[in-house]
């Protein structure tokens, strides 16, 4: 069931190309999608049904999805330069991370840390604020925070913490 839904996820995210970004219907997709987000590793827990396969399709639906939002969204949104900087930064930390955690457990590590969680749904939270508060506002608190739980996730993997 769970890796139906994250199907699901990515045949939804494949639909929102097809609409135009900010309406209703991206909306609803747009929620769809995240929803499934959400639930999807829930029910995998709830019935027993975890596996490697699972979590890969899962990465790989927030992968296609993802994009999709780029796509859609980058193209009808005034990025300001400093936010593209402060964004690229992150990047940095977080590709230091993936080196660091593959140079000390020989395998890539994933911390799904609070502030991971946090960082996840404030960027799933943005696309539904900007008609409210103009990218050049809530950008600010979203990569606070971002960059909060990459230095975190950072030290995490340093100290094997977590």
């Amino acid at each position: 069931m769970a890796n139906v839904i994250t199907g699901l996820r990515i045949l939804v995210s494949v639909a929102l190309l097809f609409c135009p970004v900010f309406s209703p219907a991206f909306y609803v997709l747009y929620l769809i999608a995240g929803l499934s987000d959400m639930i999807d590793g829930a029910i995998a827990r709830k019935t027993n049904s975890v596996s490697e396969f699972g979590s890969r399709f899962d990465s790989a639906a927030d992968v296609v999805f993802v994009a999709v939002c780029l796509i859609k969204l980058l193209p009808a949104v005034d990025v300001p330069i400093w936010l593209y900087v402060w964004t690229a930064v992150i990047a940095v930390i977080k590709i230091i991370n993936l080196i660091s955690g593959f140079a000390r457990h020989r395998r890539f590590v994933a911390v799904h840390s609070i502030m991971n969680k946090v960082t996840g749904a404030l960027l799933f939270m943005l696309p539904l604020t900007l008609s409210i508060v103009p990218l050049q506002y809530s950008g600010i608190p979203v990569c606070s925070v971002a960059t909060f739980a990459a230095v975190r996730e950072g030290h995490f993997i340093r100290t094997e913490k977590e």
